[in-house]
């Protein structure tokens, strides 16, 4: 396995920064946000606005070539590049597929549409199928795969939707990102039934970890509320060990990129901790 790091989870680093810190610390790769996004409401840097290491959609092809020397020097790898665009806005999936073949990248996630849009579930499956066809053939030729990832709230939460959708694509060319700590919140099954229900369509893996929490609210009803906050690795729900021994158990020696939104910790310290967690799951010294 190889480790790598989700640079939505790095929001105080720019991109040179996350580059060095990332290789002083011995990980393996670097996997990029690709979005134009929104400034952050507080000023400060976060996970999902005002995010320093998330590359502009906008310029990420001018941007790109720079980025993958600058990635290469360091001796990092490029584990993958995690677009926020949906499949269905053609325009700019093909903008961050040529951004990332230019900046060497492999594989690019392809956005899913959501699950909630009031669009009956079985039209944006099939149309969705439609969209990922377009996708792959602009992919193809790049080089490049399209990844779907399991996310919450989307039409692909497990392992069972994700093959429903792809079932028949060719699987160098689409492949599925297994999200540990997404199955927390949504889509959960035996991850080893998971595996074996992806086949050759397990291109991917994100760890992160979630965890269920209530303060005791009701709803009207007289149910109890529950709602899902992101944990450090050791503290969520989903046991990160128990999965890396099922990951290799299937024979998955991929990429492992790491992505935690706790902030228990300092980022720089937090990403050293992980990178040291990780491997001595996997019985590697760090």
């Amino acid at each position: 396995m190889r480790f790598s790091v989700f640079t939505a989870s790095t929001p105080s680093w720019s991109p040179a920064v996350a580059v060095e810190k990332l290789a002083a610390q011995g990980w393996d790769g670097i996997e990029w946000r690709v979005l134009d996004q929104q400034p952050s409401a507080t000023g400060e840097p976060g996970f999902w606005a005002g995010n320093l290491a998330t590359l502009p959609l906008s310029t990420v092809e001018d941007d790109a070539p720079g980025i993958g020397s600058m990635v290469r020097d360091a001796g990092l790898s490029i584990s993958g590049v995690a677009g926020y665009a949906k499949a269905f806005e053609h325009d700019d999936v093909d903008r961050v597929l040529r951004g990332a073949a230019a900046m060497g990248a492999t594989q690019v996630r392809v956005a899913m549409p959501r699950s909630d849009s009031g669009e009956p579930y079985p039209v944006a499956l099939e149309r969705t199928r439609g969209d990922l066809e377009r996708a792959i053939g602009v992919a193809a030729p790049l080089g490049v795969k399209v990844l779907v990832e399991l996310h919450h709230e989307t039409i692909t939460p497990s392992a069972s939707a994700a093959r429903r959708l792809l079932e028949g694509l060719d699987p160098v060319h689409v492949g599925v990102i297994h999200d540990l700590g997404n199955l927390v919140i949504e889509g959960f099954e035996r991850h080893t039934s998971a595996f074996e229900i992806l086949g050759d369509h397990l291109a991917h893996v994100h760890v992160k970890n979630a965890r269920w929490v209530t303060d005791g609210s009701r709803t009207a009803a007289g149910s109890l509320v529950w709602h899902h906050e992101w944990a450090t690795l050791r503290d969520g729900q989903a046991d990160v060990g128990q999965y890396l021994t099922d990951l290799r158990a299937h024979g998955y020696d991929g990429w492992v990129t790491l992505e935690d939104f706790s902030t228990d910790l300092p980022l720089e310290e937090r990403t050293r901790d992980n990178l040291a967690f990780v491997k001595a799951l996997v019985g590697v010294d760090v």
